[in-house]
């Protein structure tokens, strides 16, 4: 694809990067036919392709619209279209440069700002987080039956084992998932002992980074991620053998943390052992003996919801599966597993209609089969898929770690 970026952005290192992304482009439309928002509104505007010509456009200082916006605000980034891309076009990058310029063109309506403030001032601060949680709990049972299911029940922290071996890790804490999901850590902290591995807590990280950097507050989200590398970095030189990531979402920016921080003269070096060092739990237990893991009594009929940031993002299709297989569940068939179940970060409150739709899609493929449990691998993932079904949805660690 030929262009011709306007003198204001083409040498800024972000035109750079579009430029050489919308190049390798050559509007075969492959994508198309692995874009969720593309299958469910037919517009070729909402999918990857269309979405390239709009970003393309602004490039190039054609005018910006609240339309276009809309279009992009659409895009779950749920990069399926990377996986489908014969040219190995990194659409994931272009669609963030593409927003963050929408949005310093056009001013959104004071509902959106509003919403988008409000969404980067709890979800990233897991205080403020477990806070509305505990409240949202505490009136659960007063809430009409469809908001009450968006409410997730309290979990109750359980025993993280005593660091005891030469082996050592480090866990992302996270922002949300301590609160939603306390047992989901501890249990990868209970398996990775049994594999002979402490995992142990950096003080003073917390949020990746990715809640406000995809919502196009670039700035705050780097300040996220230099807090975490900052947390992480004594231990890195202690000589810690990962950082474990256990919600694929977290996993797939933290892998890139070396390619955003690249141009920080502080920070760009540090950052690339970050990406370097940073491995999804699925990615650990797979390397290791995991004959060694004692029994699951956990249900032996399992549907998996492989998370889009997994499968696409951090490219690991198949890696929570064969664990599980080789731990002898039964894993049922899910139809259309590529797509996206609509959660998306923040997609699920931002984009409430699409997001359900695809729920609703998502849940009818995973439970075709009638599995006993839904697994997956992102908090977010999990959360959205167990507003919409009785069947229980866990993360797969913890159907090993079942007793």
């Amino acid at each position: 694809m030929q262009t011709r970026l306007t003198d204001s952005i083409k040498n800024t290192p972000q035109g750079q990067e579009a430029d050489g992304i919308l190049r390798a482009c050559v509007h075969c439309g492959f994508c198309t036919a692995t874009c969720p928002t593309y299958q469910l509104l037919g517009d070729e505007l909402d999918g990857p392709r269309g979405r390239i010509y709009l970003i393309k456009g602004m490039l190039e200082g054609e005018a910006v619209s609240r339309k276009t916006q809309l279009h992009l605000d659409r895009c779950l980034t749920c990069r399926s279209c990377e996986t489908t891309c014969p040219s190995g076009v990194q659409y994931g990058r272009l669609v963030d440069i593409g927003r963050m310029v929408a949005d310093e063109r056009v001013e959104r309506p004071w509902r959106e700002r509003v919403a988008r403030r409000l969404l980067r001032a709890v979800i990233p601060h897991p205080s403020r987080f477990a806070l509305l949680l505990r409240l949202g709990q505490a009136v659960r049972p007063l809430l009409p039956s469809g908001l009450r299911k968006s409410v997730p029940p309290h979990q109750s922290a359980t025993r993280w084992p005593e660091p005891r071996h030469a082996r050592r890790m480090v866990v992302l804490d996270g922002c949300a998932q301590p609160s939603i999901a306390p047992n989901i850590n501890a249990a990868t902290a209970r398996v990775l002992d049994s594999l002979g591995i402490s995992l142990i807590k950096a003080q003073g990280a917390g949020c990746c980074g990715a809640v406000s950097y995809h919502l196009n507050t670039h700035g705050e989200g780097l300040d996220f991620m230099r807090r975490n590398i900052d947390a992480w970095w004594p231990h890195i030189e202690s000589g810690v053998e990962a950082i474990v990531i256990t919600a694929s979402g977290c996993g797939a920016l933290v892998k890139e943390y070396g390619h955003i921080l690249r141009h920080d003269p502080r920070y760009a070096e540090k950052a690339a052992r970050v990406s370097a060092l940073s491995r999804d739990i699925g990615e650990i237990i797979a390397a290791e003996d995991i004959a060694k893991l004692p029994p699951s009594s956990a249900p032996r009929k399992i549907a998996v919801h492989s998370p889009c940031t997994l499968q696409h993002g951090q490219k690991l299709p198949g890696v929570v599966e064969k664990i599980l297989q080789a731990r002898g569940f039964e894993l049922t068939p899910v139809p259309d597993a590529h797509l996206c179940c609509g959660s998306a970060g923040t997609y699920s409150i931002l984009q409430k209609d699409l997001s359900r739709h695809l729920l609703k899609n998502k849940l009818i493929a995973l439970q075709s089969a009638a599995p006993a449990i839904i697994v997956t691998a992102n908090i977010g993932c999990l959360t959205h898929l167990q507003s919409g079904t009785e069947v229980p949805v866990r993360h797969w660690i913890e159907v090993l770690d079942m007793k």
